[in-house]
C-alpha cells in the first residue's frame, strides 16, 4: 500500500459561507466518487483558498461529513500570484491505497477546470 496525493479544485461565485461549504463538499464527494475510497483510507487533507475567500474555513464542511470527523484537516492560503484564478478552493487528499499513480483521478470543477485542461473529458 502507498500514500497517494489526489488533487482537486473548484471555484465559487461569491465569498459566502454556504457557497464555500457547499462547493467544498461537492469537490470532495467528486474526488471520493471517482477514486473509490473511504474516510478511513485518508491520511490527511490540505485545503487551500485564494485570499478573496475569507467567509469561513472550508474544512468545516469536511468535518461535518459522516465518517470524516477523525481525518486530519488543515486550511491555508494559496500563494497570491497576480492574475491567478480567483475564488478558488483546492484540496490535496493524502490517501492510503493500492492504486498506482496512473490510476488516481484528479477532479477540477467549475472555473477551476482551467487549471488542468489536460484532465478535461
Amino acid at each position: 500500500m502507498s500514500v497517494r496525493g489526489i488533487r482537486g479544485a473548484i471555484t465559487v461565485e461569491v465569498n459566502e459561507v454556504d457557497e464555500i461549504l457547499d462547493a467544498t463538499i461537492r469537490l470532495l464527494e467528486g474526488i471520493v466518487e471517482v477514486n473509490q475510497f473511504a474516510p478511513e483510507d485518508i491520511c490527511s487533507v490540505l485545503v487551500t483558498v485564494t485570499q478573496d475567500l475569507d467567509a469561513t474555513f472550508p474544512a468545516r464542511a469536511i468535518r461535518q461529513m459522516a465518517g470524516w470527523e477523525l481525518v486530519p484537516l488543515m486550511c491555508s492560503l494559496e500563494v497570491p500570484v497576480k492574475g491567478s484564478l480567483e475564488k478558488c478552493i483546492r484540496l490535496m487528499v493524502h490517501v492510503n491505497t493500492d492504486a498506482s499513480q496512473s490510476d488516481i483521478r484528479h477532479v477540477y470543477l467549475e472555473g477551476a477546470s482551467v487549471l488542468r485542461p489536460d484532465l478535461k473529458a
